[in-house]
């Protein structure tokens, strides 16, 4: 076919180029159709993918966190193996002492707090029912009351059976703690052939492609690594400084079971936005049950350490990693974690990274592309830095 033929806005398409896209995308459409009749057939390829991507996943935001550290020790002349073991076992060990340490600790906490939890739930309740009867909502309650009881009523006998459908889930709890042991296990392992080969697994990947699109899949790499390892690094150290801050906070006030409530403090934050408000609510029903006064002390502690996450700790930690719009941060959890559950919360930050590179390399092209076709009549984009989502 002569490609003097086709119209300016073909040639900006693709040309002959597009059918060949089309024709892939129906046969890529025929595979995924097949794929889905005959699926039971990779069942076992399932098993292995599932069994092999947690300590994949383990591994990779290790690596990101001790990467730069064996960098630096690379830098003073230590060799690479040899740094990465130094650290490996350095941490292993500071891991070991930290938790033998404080497992007492936390133990009798932890133990506590499940026994008096459900006591803390019923005196709340307890006391906003008699403030509810006290107040101008007094009148309604007994309508509410009577309200939930009449189009609830049910509800025990749903909850029965959502829970007889979840024994099937139950039995497979030896399956469960079997993929954690082999997670936990195994990552050390891939943890340190990724520090050891991690640059030369990437040429490798990079040599596959045809020399033409090196270059490219390079750049994509690289804003990825960039992208995901400042994002992981920096949301970490900001969660381990504000579980570092209310542990100091909750001991001053003097409120219960504070280095357990700082350790959920901790880990919850690593979800951007939605994971301190989970983190507060149960420190908060505490300080209720105990006193008003010890509630407006919490409240205090709390806005302090978001005032120092906020102003201090995020922006100079978080400085170099991707900048994201609270309600496109909001939305990603939201979706990945209807799609993939706890999961899907914990990794969709990292995934929408991943997406928002690929993406923007693409409307790059589509730019210059548009540039040398129309540009000259219709004015050019402007091609610069990336935009914030």
């Amino acid at each position: 076919m002569n490609t003097k033929t086709f119209s300016r806005f073909m040639k900006f398409m693709g040309g002959r180029d597009l059918a060949y896209g089309l024709l892939i995308l129906i046969l890529l459409g025929i595979t995924i159709y097949i794929y889905n009749k005959v699926s039971f057939i990779f069942h076992p390829l399932i098993v292995i993918f599932s069994t092999i991507v947690p300590p994949v996943i383990l591994a990779f935001i290790a690596y990101y966190l001790i990467n730069p550290i064996v960098n630096l020790l690379e830098k003073a002349h230590i060799k690479r193996v040899w740094g990465i073991l130094i650290i490996i076992l350095g941490i292993s060990g500071l891991l070991t002492g930290v938790i033998l340490l404080s497992a007492p600790a936390i133990d009798e906490q932890v133990t506590d707090l499940a026994q008096k939890f459900p006591k803390y739930i019923t005196k709340m309740a307890d006391d906003f029912q008699k403030w509810v009867n006290h107040s101008f909502l007094g009148p309604y309650y007994d309508q509410g009351y009577e309200w939930v009881t009449s189009h609830l009523s049910d509800l025990p006998s749903k909850i029965t059976t959502y829970l007889g459908g979840a024994v099937e889930g139950i039995r497979n709890v030896a399956s469960t703690l079997t993929h954690i042991v082999v997670a936990i296990v195994t990552f050390p392992f891939i943890l340190f052939f990724l520090l050891k080969d991690g640059d030369r697994f990437k040429q490798y990947c990079i040599n596959i492609l045809p020399p033409k699109y090196r270059n490219d899949l390079n750049q994509i790499l690289n804003n990825m690594d960039v992208q995901v390892g400042s994002y992981i690094q920096g949301q970490i150290i900001v969660a381990t400084c504000i579980g570092v801050l209310l542990f100091i906070g909750y001991l001053v006030i003097g409120l219960e079971f504070a280095l357990t409530l700082a350790i959920i403090a901790a880990v919850t934050s690593v979800v951007p936005y939605l994971g301190p408000m989970i983190a507060i609510s149960p420190a908060v029903i505490i300080a209720i049950v105990d006193s008003p006064f010890m509630l407006l002390k919490l409240a205090i502690v709390w806005a302090a350490v978001q005032f120092l996450e906020g102003h201090f700790i995020s922006p100079n930690i978080m400085g170099r990693t991707m900048k994201i719009h609270p309600l496109t941060i909001i939305i990603v959890l939201l979706v990945a974690g209807n799609l993939f559950g706890l999961v899907g919360v914990i990794l969709g930050i990292p995934g929408y990274a991943i997406v928002k590179v690929i993406v923007q390399y693409l409307y790059g092209k589509f730019k210059r592309r548009y540039n040398r076709f129309y540009g000259d009549e219709y004015g050019e984009y402007e091609i610069k830095g990336d935009h914030n989502a």
